[in-house]
């Protein structure tokens, strides 16, 4: 059988491969955004969810550039899906992009970029929070991380940032006690956490 670190690096060189066969980074700084990885991928705990992450930034939210950068992405065959989420007047202050892109193997990866206002709350935290998470991993919470995330069914959602608070802060080891852990710590929306 093979081992989850083999399994969790196999995972991260095909994000990789994603990320720069969709050329979503200089899609993204074509229309004056900075880009930033941000999530599982960064932290080197990416498993059976495939997902990749990452968090845009402009001086100003506008839409039509936005657009216009998921017009250049669309344009790539390999995009099968893309969903759009204006929020904007809300505390987030961001537009939201998730779009399937659909591999070699037929497997559906989804990629997460969240176009956010320079200067708002959220401008940089998600990367605090994953440099802080790498600073703090030590190779037996990663593997718990990486383990507890290939026992969790394919189906069931859980954000990411629960599994390492419950390891890193809590202690959790088994997946039973990351379930009962779950219950005692319910999830709202954005977990603020850093390390």
């Amino acid at each position: 059988m093979e081992h989850i670190l083999e399994i969790a690096k196999r995972n991260e060189q095909r994000a990789w491969k994603i990320i720069n066969d969709s050329d979503v980074i200089n899609i993204w700084q074509s229309v004056g955004a900075k880009i930033n990885l941000v999530g599982s991928l960064k932290m080197g705990l990416l498993m059976k969810h495939r997902d990749i992450d990452f968090h845009i930034y402009t001086d100003s939210l506008n839409i039509s550039d936005s657009f216009a950068a998921m017009r250049k992405l669309a344009e790539n065959p390999f995009i099968k899906r893309i969903e759009y989420n204006n929020l904007i007047d809300t505390d987030e202050k961001c537009i939201e992009w998730h779009a399937w892109y659909l591999d070699e193997d037929e497997q559906l990866w989804q990629l997460d970029m969240i176009h956010i206002l320079k200067g708002s709350f959220y401008d940089g935290y998600f990367e605090k929070m994953a440099d802080r998470i790498c600073e703090v991993l030590t190779p037996e919470t990663r593997l718990t991380i990486l383990n507890l995330k290939n026992e969790t069914p394919e189906r069931k959602k859980i954000i990411g940032v629960e599994y390492y608070k419950a390891v890193i802060q809590d202690g959790i080891k088994t997946y039973d006690e990351f379930l009962e852990w779950k219950k005692n710590h319910p999830n709202n929306g954005i977990i603020n956490w850093i390390p």
